[in-house]
């Protein structure tokens, strides 16, 4: 008998520290609870030490911290008819666990499905050198672009970055014949405009010895010092117009 009065104080102690330890929840700091009492919301609690009344209420566990989403690589057609394969990084966290647990089923999996067709959506509607030299902007509109659609689920999508941007052989081969062409362009370029100034330059150097013969004259002597200086066996005196001018003027 003793045994059994024993039990019948037992079971009522094991049930009630049961039920309390099943009723004592602990948020932490980052951390929120939607509390729901016979389905229907009751609170926002946390972070802290929050009671449950058990069969009556549950709760739904929130973290608000930074997550960061791994979007899949995905293909698109760029505006000029480029297949490239494009993948992202989404960095976003929750800003209102109310609407975050009532208005979508799991905000998680429903931001990825979001940011992969709105990636798509972004990418699809540039060309192919604005995908490879304009990254910000496109990380500006896909974020611009998912921070308007999630704010109905309480989330705030703070960051959106381009991983990478892959092109097959082919293309990437005719992306290099490009830039080889575009480097020759500019060779040549640069190499009229450096022949149009040397003929600018000789031809204001003609006008000047025209309008002065002592010039021309220096500019005769300056050459055989030149010539003289040179190692050679013959040496040719050019013998200038003016000089034989000058000289049958004399005469």
């Amino acid at each position: 008998m003793p045994n059994l009065d024993f039990l019948a104080y037992l079971l009522p102690a094991v049930v009630l520290v049961a039920l309390v330890s099943y009723s004592i929840r602990i948020l932490r700091e980052y951390e929120r609870g939607v509390v729901f009492t016979l389905g229907r919301l009751q609170a926002v609690k946390g972070p802290g030490l929050i009671l449950v009344i058990p069969v009556v209420q549950t709760m739904e566990r929130v973290d608000l911290r930074t997550r960061v989403l791994d979007v899949p690589p995905q293909d698109v057609i760029s505006r000029d008819n480029v297949s490239v394969r494009v993948n992202a990084v989404v960095y976003f966290r929750v800003i209102d666990p109310e609407k975050a647990i009532i208005q979508v089923e799991a905000y998680n999996q429903a931001t990825s499905e979001l940011a992969q067709t709105t990636l798509r959506s972004v990418v699809g509607q540039h060309e192919l050198d604005q995908m490879l030299a304009e990254r910000d902007k496109l990380n500006a509109d896909v974020q611009r672009i998912l921070d308007e659609q999630t704010d109905a689920w309480g989330i705030k999508v703070s960051n959106v970055e381009l991983k990478h941007i892959d092109l097959d052989e082919k293309m990437v081969r005719a992306i290099a014949r490009q830039a080889e062409a575009e480097r020759l362009r500019r060779a040549k370029v640069i190499d009229a405009e450096g022949e149009l100034q040397a003929a600018e330059k000789l031809v204001l150097a003609g006008e000047i010895m025209a309008r002065s013969p002592e010039s021309m004259q220096l500019r005769y002597l300056g050459t055989l010092a030149n010539i003289a200086g040179e190692k050679s066996s013959t040496i040719v005196f050019p013998l200038p117009i003016d000089l034989l001018n000058l000289l049958r003027g004399k005469g």
